[in-house]
């Protein structure tokens, strides 16, 4: 077997989105928007934001919680998911990103199933109790505040709340002892969280796909969630 190089592995990224995602005039319009407003280009790459939308239907989910809108375009797949009277709660620091989520969301024709909330999350979050537990929760914001966003996921889900990290592989950089950048320091501390926490019950893979090399931490709450 051939060691992966970055020609090798967005060589097959393109062929598995081609072939199984394939070309969706919405979310490429959705992509093309928020290049133009100078947003930065971490959105999840396609097969990721169908595997969130695809998560979202195994797991029969009705509400939805994401931190971090961006320009929507993972906000897109996972409304998408959802039943008619499903929601998405999106929260998103930046008014300017938030305003081209809206419009790219609404034009993909889930604005209904959409309430973006704009604020910093670890002040928004608290607004949410008690308003019924959320069935996934899917974290992509700053890494430094990993812990605040999975306390909050595991104060509103419920037993079998799945709850999605994005980017916990950090270009390799989680692994290495010598990196003492902040982003990474956060996510070590969320997946030393989804280790340690009895409220979760987690595990990660390693990606390699047209945002390079990264990684993504699955974990359902557990029943500790109750006690």
């Amino acid at each position: 077997m051939d060691a992966p190089t970055p020609e090798a592995w967005l060589a097959v990224d393109a062929y598995l989105t081609g072939t199984l995602v394939g070309e969706d005039a919405a979310l490429q319009r959705a992509i093309s928007d928020q290049q133009d407003a100078g947003l930065p280009a971490i959105e999840v790459a396609p097969l990721n934001g169908k595997f969130l939308h695809l998560l979202a239907r195994i797991a029969g989910a009705r509400r939805v919680l994401e931190i971090g809108t961006l320009g929507g375009y993972s906000t897109i797949w996972l409304a998408r998911a959802l039943p008619d009277d499903g929601r998405v709660v999106t929260i998103e620091a930046e008014p300017a990103h938030a305003a081209v989520a809206r419009a790219s969301i609404d034009r993909a024709g889930v604005g209904e199933k959409v309430d973006i909330r704009v604020g910093r999350a670890e002040d928004v979050l608290p607004t949410l109790e008690g308003q019924g537990p959320f069935d996934l929760v899917f974290v992509d914001a700053d890494k430094e505040s990993n812990t605040i966003y999975l306390d909050w996921a595991a104060r509103l889900g419920r037993p079998g709340t799945v709850v999605v990290v994005d980017n916990v592989g950090r270009g390799g950089a989680v692994a290495d002892p010598d990196s003492d950048r902040s982003d990474v320091r956060g996510t070590r501390a969320g997946l030393m969280m989804l280790g340690a926490d009895p409220r979760f019950d987690a595990t990660a893979l390693q990606t390699l796909d047209a945002k390079g090399w990264d990684g993504i931490a699955v974990a359902l709450l557990t029943d500790a969630v109750a006690t």
